[in-house]
C-alpha cells in the first residue's frame, strides 16, 4: 500500500513537493472515525508519547512528594526548545529531590531555539543536559527514581524500575505489546517502543478523556492536559507549533510532536485521538496535517478559525522575507 499524500509544499501556484504518510482519528472506544493510509504499520512514536510516560511520576506520587508546580509538569511532558526558563525549570525540578543536572543521561545538545543558541553561544558557556529538549521529562523521571527509592544511575535503561513503569503506563494506555524485539533508543538514550499508529491514537482518545483508566490515572492524565493547557510554553518554546497551538485552543487540545515525523493529539471534549506519521520524517508536514485533522473535526468560532488558519498552511519566505510557497494538506 502506497501511503497518500498528508501535505505538499507549493513555490508560487506550482506543487514543488509531497510528503506521504498515514493517519488516524479514533475514539476512546475504538471506533475509528477517520483513517489514511497503513496505520497498522508499526512506528516509533518517539517523543510524541511522553504525556504517557509522564503518567508514572504522578501516579506514583512523586510529583506531590517534590511539590512539582503545573510549570514544572508540563516541561516533564515536553520536547522544549531550550530556552533559559526550560534549562532554570528543568533544574528546579532536580533541586526538589535533592538532585543536579549531573543525574541526567540525556546528553548535551546546543538549544533547538535559535535565539537560545545564539545567546548561550555569545555568553561563551557551552551547553549542558539542561539544554536538551528532554531535559524536562528527565529531570521527571530522576524525581521518580527517588521517589520509588531507587539510585537514579542508569534510570535510561530498558531494566530500571523507571523505565518499567514507563514501557507499563505505555502498554496499558495504547492496548499495543511493547516488545523488546520492536525496542530502539531514542536521541534521549530512553528505550522507545515502535507501536501501530492506530495504538497510538488510541491511547490519546484514553488520555484525553480518561476512558478505561481506573480513578488515579484518570486523575493523572487530566493533571497534565491541564498543565500543558495552562503552560503551552513549557511543552514546546517560543513559536513552536505545539505552543501556538494549545496557546490558542488551550484544554480543548493536546497535541506533542515526536521526531521523524510523527505527531498526536488529544481532543477530549470530541473523545477524539490523532495519530499520525509522515513517511520521509518531515515535521512541517505533519504540522499542517494534524492542524488538517484538528481544523476538520474540532468545531471554532470565526475569530478562532482566523488564528488557526496559519497552522493549517504554513507560509514560506525567502532569506529577503518575501513569500515564496505554503505548506499545506493537499484538497480533498
Amino acid at each position: 500500500m502506497e501511503n497518500p499524500v498528508l501535505a505538499e509544499v507549493t513555490r508560487g501556484n506550482t506543487v514543488e513537493s509531497r510528503h506521504r504518510g498515514a493517519a488516524i482519528v479514533i475514539d476512546a472506544e475504538g471506533g475509528v472515525v477517520f483513517s489514511a493510509g497503513d496505520v497498522e504499520r508499526p512506528v516509533f512514536p518517539r517523543s510524541a508519547v511522553k504525556a504517557i510516560q509522564g503518567l508514572p511520576l504522578i501516579e506514583s506520587g512523586a510529583a506531590d512528594r517534590y511539590g512539582l508546580t503545573e510549570a514544572e509538569i508540563a516541561l516533564a511532558v515536553s520536547s522544549h526548545s531550550g530556552e533559559p526558563l526550560h534549562a532554570e525549570t528543568s533544574l528546579a525540578m532536580l533541586k526538589k529531590a535533592g538532585r543536579d543536572a549531573g543525574c541526567l543521561e540525556c546528553g548535551a545538545h546546543w538549544p533547538m531555539g535559535e535565539a537560545a543558541a545564539r545567546a548561550l553561544a555569545k555568553s561563551g558557556a557551552e551547553p549542558s543536559a539542561l539544554n536538551n529538549n528532554c531535559s524536562g521529562k528527565h529531570a521527571g523521571f530522576v524525581c521518580l527514581s527517588c521517589a520509588l527509592d531507587e539510585d537514579p544511575a542508569g534510570y535510561v535503561k530498558q531494566g530500571h524500575a523507571v523505565q518499567q513503569a514507563v514501557r507499563g503506563a505505555l502498554e496499558e494506555v495504547t492496548g499495543a505489546e511493547h516488545s523488546s524485539d520492536r525496542m530502539g533508543i531514542d536521541g534521549c538514550s530512553i528505550p522507545s517502543y515502535a507501536v501501530p499508529l492506530k495504538a497510538l491514537a488510541l491511547g490519546f482518545a484514553r488520555l484525553g478523556t480518561g476512558h478505561g483508566f481506573g480513578p488515579e490515572r484518570a486523575r493523572a492524565a487530566a493533571r497534565i492536559r491541564a498543565a500543558a493547557a495552562a503552560h503551552p510554553f513549557m511543552v514546546a518554546g517560543t513559536d513552536r507549533f505545539d505552543t501556538r497551538l494549545m496557546s490558542l485552543l488551550g484544554a480543548r487540545a493536546f497535541t506533542k510532536t515526536g521526531a521523524e515525523g510523527v505527531y498526536c493529539a488529544a481532543l477530549p471534549e470530541l473523545g477524539y485521538g490523532i495519530a499520525l506519521k509522515c513517511d520521509d520524517g518531515a515535521g512541517r508536514a505533519a504540522e499542517v496535517a494534524l492542524a488538517a485533522l484538528i481544523g476538520r473535526f474540532l468545531p471554532m468560532d470565526e475569530s478562532t478559525q482566523v488564528a488557526f488558519a496559519p497552522l493549517r498552511e504554513a507560509v514560506l519566505k525567502n532569506w529577503n522575507g518575501t513569500e515564496v510557497g505554503r505548506v499545506r494538506a493537499p484538497a480533498g
